[in-house]
């Protein structure tokens, strides 16, 4: 399976996000972030398992399913499933499709943001587990196959690559995180050009107290619904 990253960018551009995280890891981001993960996950599993498995009771009667698992771009431009509990309904990329079609100021928004802020596809519940962050639960999983980690870029689509313009290497550089600087920062209130600066500022400052303090300020925004 080829890596997005090597798909949509040249070969030294390839070697550059690789020598950037290279240069750019410390004794925690080489083993410390990864021990953290690992740990803090398993904390959290005995609390996180009932939850995730009664949102995935709750969502699944409409006959959809549970979970939802898209292609995200990972570290160093591999491709892997991010997992969240199933906010949208069961037609969403035609119900999509469709209201971009009919809707030029949507299409815009999405063609600059890729994101909406009335989306169609979101159900009830959906706009709930959204609000809340509780959709991104079983991110976990991801975790703790070291495909994330608790704190890094927000994870994207190959489509958004080239909006990261000469910044893109910042982001293969690390691993998407379930949250970050981008959630404590006001998530959708923020544009994109902002967010690729705060993906490319937490690669220079990354550490332990910085991600204790990150995840302590989600939990606040989740709670405070600040971190829309």
């Amino acid at each position: 399976m080829q890596h997005f990253a090597l798909t949509a960018y040249s070969i030294d551009e390839s070697v550059e996000y690789q020598l950037l995280g290279q240069s750019r890891l410390g004794g925690y981001s080489r083993f410390g972030k990864r021990i953290f993960d690992i740990l803090f996950a398993l904390l959290l599993l005995p609390v996180l398992v009932p939850v995730i498995l009664i949102l995935w009771g709750v969502v699944r009667l409409d006959g959809g399913p549970g979970f939802f698992g898209h292609t995200r771009v990972g570290q160093n431009g591999k491709p892997f499933k991010c997992w969240k509990v199933r906010s949208m309904v069961v037609d969403a990329e035609s119900r999509l499709q469709a209201h971009l079609d009919s809707n030029p100021e949507a299409a815009a928004e999405w063609e600059r943001d890729h994101k909406l802020t009335n989306d169609p596809r979101i159900n009830r519940l959906g706009r709930i587990l959204r609000k809340t962050s509780l959709d991104e639960l079983p991110q976990i999983w991801n975790v703790l196959r070291g495909e994330m980690s608790f704190v890094g870029p927000r994870p994207i689509v190959t489509k958004e690559l080239p909006k990261y313009g000469s910044s893109v290497s910042a982001y293969l550089a690390q691993k998407p995180g379930i949250t970050g600087l981008w959630q404590i920062s006001g998530r959708n209130d923020i544009s994109y050009d902002e967010r690729v600066a705060l993906d490319v500022a937490y690669l220079s400052c990354r550490g332990f107290f910085k991600d204790l303090k990150i995840i302590l300020r989600t939990g606040a925004a989740v709670l405070g619904r600040t971190g829309r």
